[in-house]
């Protein structure tokens, strides 16, 4: 009896050190994973924006030779615009897939936001690609981003369109569904969304593609023809609205991409409005004194200078600390605060709150590349402009702060 419990004993000894090997093994395999997703990324990462700069900087060594022809000087100063507006998008889509970007959700009409969009979708397909609408809902109400929602139809077009070889027809089905299947090892969800679906007759998806078609910087496209960036953005908008993305396709069959967003309780439609930016000319400057806070100085020494070109007297300082103390000492100064969000000590929005309770007449606008605070919490109503903004951009935020 004892040599019988002996043995069990070890037995189970002999187990546990079984699963405890088996879960070391496991966790190694985990962390080996994810340092070749990490590799993968930051590898696509630095790729992409090496071949950015190679633009801009060669571009910055041409302007500086003597005697550069107008015709040239344009030439490359327009070069170095696109690119950086490249630069921008591609930290943009990045955010999005990582479900980092500050949205701003709100009601608006699926139809109308497509039938508005409809001459930029048939542009960037080619008119080789029949473009076909099926309408099932009326209305179509959604909540979410109207820009990420018109990004995200882009992204999928233009998919579909290389998928086409740039000819064929593409679909887009908009229903209202009753849930979201089980599908890629989640559990269903019994909630009403809006459905998009964008199907094309192209060439499909093999099965080994498929688990891998949203993952950053993976594409099946040739070298040089896409960053692999565009359905990560779908699936990081789809995932950061409370929606999903689901895939159906088949090698010879063309693929279905569904987008599933959530229905809008309130019927009442505040989209439909083309959000595009202006292309009018930047306000003439009303005058009034700018509070700058930016903690990077080079950041800091920038903008104060534009700000100033742009006919404002303004002042920095490196930290909201600082700018409080100000206000405090002299509360009349200054026409408005200017201020980054992500800073040491009191961040921006910390200062932006403090600021709406004590002095509620003082306007505060928000300006960041990037915030955990924003993308999780959205901008507590304050203005805000994205980080890397243009002068005109600046321009109009500041003119629209100061005539509220």
């Amino acid at each position: 009896m004892t040599d019988q419990v002996a043995a069990l004993q070890q037995s189970q000894r002999s187990l546990l050190a079984e699963i405890a090997e088996r879960e070391r093994i496991e966790e190694a395999l985990r962390q080996s994973q994810k340092m070749e997703a990490i590799g993968q990324l930051t590898g696509g990462v630095a790729h992409d924006f090496n071949n950015l700069l190679t633009v801009i900087l060669g571009s910055i060594d041409l302007l500086a030779r003597p005697n550069l022809a107008e015709e040239k000087r344009q030439r490359y100063l327009t070069a170095i615009m696109e690119t950086a507006e490249r630069a921008a998008k591609l930290t943009n889509q990045l955010l999005a897939f990582a479900r980092r970007q500050p949205l701003k959700a709100e009601d608006f009409d699926v139809v109308e936001r497509l039938h508005l969009n409809g001459d930029v979708l048939r542009t960037v397909t080619g008119s080789r690609i029949e473009i076909g609408l099926d309408i099932r809902c009326d209305p179509c109400v959604i909540n979410a981003d109207p820009t990420q929602f018109d990004t995200a139809i882009l992204n999928m077009a233009v998919n579909a369109r290389d998928a086409m070889q740039g000819e064929g027809k593409l679909t887009i089905l908009v229903e209202e569904r009753s849930g979201i299947p089980a599908t890629w090892g989640h559990a269903a969800v019994a909630v009403r969304f809006i459905s998009v679906v964008v199907s094309d007759t192209g060439a499909g998806i093999s099965e080994q593609d498929l688990p891998r078609i949203f993952e950053p910087f993976f594409t099946t496209k040739d070298v040089g023809k896409g960053t692999g960036l565009g359905l990560s953005q779908v699936f990081g908008f789809a995932k950061q609205s409370g929606g999903e993305i689901v895939i159906e396709s088949e090698p010879g069959r063309g693929a279905s991409f569904t987008l599933y967003l959530p229905r809008a309780e309130d019927r009442r439609v505040q989209g439909g409005v083309d959000l595009t930016p202006s292309a009018a000319p930047a306000p003439v400057s009303g005058g009034g004194c700018v509070l700058l806070v930016e903690d990077n100085q080079l950041v800091g020494e920038f903008a104060a200078q534009l700000i100033g070109d742009l006919g404002y007297g303004n002042m920095w300082v490196p930290s909201a600390q600082e700018a409080l103390a100000l206000i405090e000492a002299e509360p009349g100064k200054f026409d408005m605060v200017f201020t980054d969000v992500v800073m040491p000590g009191i961040s921006g929005v910390e200062l932006a709150e403090t600021l709406r309770n004590r002095f509620p007449k003082l306007p505060v606008v928000l300006t960041s590349g990037y915030s955990q605070v924003l993308a999780a919490e959205g901008t507590h109503g304050f203005e805000l402009l994205q980080k890397p903004y243009t002068a005109d951009g600046l321009a109009r935020v500041l003119r629209t702060a100061m005539t509220k």
